[in-house]
C-alpha cells in the first residue's frame, strides 16, 4: 500500500501571529519580529508575507530594510508563539493519533495520514484543504501544506512547490518528483543540502538532483561518506523513514549542551564568568534528569571570526554531574585553550558520553557524602527556582558585570518570552 505523508508549515508564523493578536492581515501588514533594543543590527526573527512581498528578506536584519518601507516592529513573545504552536498541534489530534505526528520545529509537523484517507472518505488534499481551514478559521493563521508518499517528498512539496500553488498544498509522488525537480536550481533549495554540500557538488560538476542521481556513486562516496546513501537516496525521490521509526529512535550517545551568543564583545574574564554560569545551568540539568558525564567538551569563538574557534575535550576521572567538578575541567580547557588577547562572542558547552545515575558504579576515589550533599542543594535551588522562578535564587557570580544568566532566564530559546 502506498503511503501518504503530509508536511504542514504555519506561514511566517511569528509574524502572523503578531498580525493576528492586533485584529491585521498578515497580508496586508507590515510587520517584522525583531528586538528592536539590540540595535539595528538585530537579526528579524520573521517578516510579515506583504513585507515579502516588497523583496524583504527573512532573517534580515534591521538596518536592512528600505528606508521607504514603514513597517510595525513586535518584539518577540516566545511564549506566546508556543502557545499558538500548541493550540495548533491540538487542531492535528482532532484528525491523527500522536503516533501519527512528528513535531518538526515550533510551525512544522509531519503526518502519516495513510490509513485516515479511508477513514474520512477523502484523499490528501481534500484531508490538507480541511486541516489548514480548520487552522485558519480558529487562529487566523495561513498554513501551508505538501503531501508525498514519504516524508522526503512531503517536505520537498511544502519548501518547494506548494510556494507556487495557488491552494498553498504541493503534491509529489517519486515520478512527478523527477519529471518537474530534478533540473530545479540551486540544490540548496533541498531539504538537507546546505551551501557547503552545495559547494562540494558544485566544484563535482553536479549542479541539480539528477546530476547527483546519475553521478557514479562511488564519486559521492568518496566525497560524503556514509551521508552519500541519503543523498542518492534523496536525488531519487526516496525516503526509507517513517514516523514510526522516529518514534522508535533510540540514540546509542548521549548529550547535553548548551551555547550561546553574547550580547556584545567579551574580554577573556568577562567570558570565564558566563562559562561558570553556564556550568552551573548545565549541572542542574544533569541533576534534574538523574544523568552523569565523563567527558566535557568547550567551544569559544571570537568577535566577527578574528581568528578560529578554540576549545577542546576532557576526559574525566569518573562520571559525575557535581557543579564544582565539572567546572574545574571546563576552566582547564578554558585557561590553557582561549585566546586573551581577542574578544569573544560564542561561548558552547557539551557534556558528553551521558548515562543515567543508576548505570554507575560507586568508586572507593571519590568523597560519595559530599557529592551527594552538592546534589541535593542544586535540587532543592531547583525545585525553589522552578516554582517562584528562575531569578528567585541567584549565585553571587550572577550580579557580577558582564553575566548573563538572569537576563537569558528570561529568554525562551535566546529570545524575548513576552506574555
Amino acid at each position: 500500500m502506498q503511503r501518504a505523508y503530509l508536511c504542514i508549515d504555519l506561514k511566517t508564523f511569528y509574524a502572523s501571529v503578531e498580525c493576528v493578536e492586533r485584529g491585521l492581515d498578515p497580508f496586508n501588514t507590515n510587520l517584522v519580529v525583531a528586538d528592536a533594543s539590540r540595535g539595528k543590527g538585530t537579526i528579524c526573527l520573521a517578516v510579515s508575507p506583504k513585507m515579502k512581498m516588497l523583496g524583504v528578506k527573512n532573517r534580515c536584519r534591521l538596518f536592512e530594510i528600505p528606508p521607504t518601507i514603514k513597517y510595525i516592529i513586535a518584539t518577540p513573545r516566545m511564549k506566546k508563539y508556543i502557545e499558538y504552536s500548541a493550540n495548533i498541534y491540538a487542531i492535528y489530534l482532532k484528525y491523527f493519533s500522536k503516533e501519527d505526528i512528528h513535531v518538526y520545529s515550533i510551525d512544522e509537523a509531519f503526518m502519516d495520514v495513510t490509513k485516515y484517507l479511508k477513514l474520512y472518505k477523502v484523499n490528501p488534499v481534500e484531508l490538507a484543504k480541511k486541516i489548514i481551514k480548520d487552522i485558519f478559521k480558529t487562529y487566523g493563521i495561513t498554513a501551508t501544506a505538501g503531501i508525498g508518499t514519504n516524508m522526503y517528498l512531503a517536505k520537498i512539496a511544502l519548501d518547494i512547490t506548494a510556494k507556487h500553488s495557488p491552494s498553498n498544498i504541493g503534491v509529489l509522488s517519486e515520478e512527478k518528483y523527477k519529471k518537474e525537480l530534478w533540473h530545479h536550481k540551486p540544490l540548496s533549495d533541498f531539504w538537507q543540502i546546505g551551501r557547503g554540500i552545495e559547494r562540494r557538488l558544485n566544484r563535482m560538476g553536479i549542479y541539480d538532483m539528477y546530476g547527483v542521481a546519475h553521478t557514479e556513486q562511488r564519486k559521492l562516496y568518496k566525497e560524503f561518506g556514509v551521508n552519500a546513501e541519503y543523498l542518492i537516496d534523496h536525488a531519487w525521490g526516496k525516503e526509507s523513514c517513517t514516523i514510526a521509526d522516529i518514534k522508535a529512535y533510540k540514540p546509542k550517545n548521549t548529550s547535553v549542551s548548551n551555547s550561546q551568543i553574547l550580547f556584545e564583545d567579551y574580554s577573556f574574564i568577562k567570558a570565564r564568568l558566563v562559562l561558570k554560569e553556564m556550568v552551573e545551568l548545565g549541572s542542574i540539568k544533569l541533576v534534574e534528569n538523574k544523568l552523569v558525564t565523563d567527558t566535557v567538551q568547550l567551544y569559544i569563538g571570537y568577535s566577527k571570526d578574528v581568528i578560529k574557534a578554540t576549545g577542546g575535550t576532557r576526559r574525566l576521572s569518573n562520571y559525575t554531574n557535581v557543579y564544582s567538578e565539572l567546572l574545574k575541567a571546563f576552566l582547564s580547557i578554558y585557561d590553557k585553550t582561549t585566546n586573551k588577547d581577542f574578544p569573544i562572542r560564542r561561548i558552547g558547552i557539551n557534556f558528553a558520553n551521558v548515562i543515567e545515575t543508576e548505570n554507575i558504579q560507586l568508586s572507593l576515589f571519590i568523597d560519595q557524602e559530599k557529592q551527594d550533599r552538592e546534589r541535593k542543594l542544586e535540587l532543592t535551588m531547583s525545585s525553589i527556582k522552578n516554582k517562584m522562578g528562575k531569578n528567585t535564587i541567584i549565585r553571587g557570580m550572577d550580579l557580577q558585570q558582564g553575566a548573563t544568566t538572569m537576563v537569558r532566564n528570561k529568554l525562551i530559546g535566546g529570545h524575548n518570552g513576552g506574555e
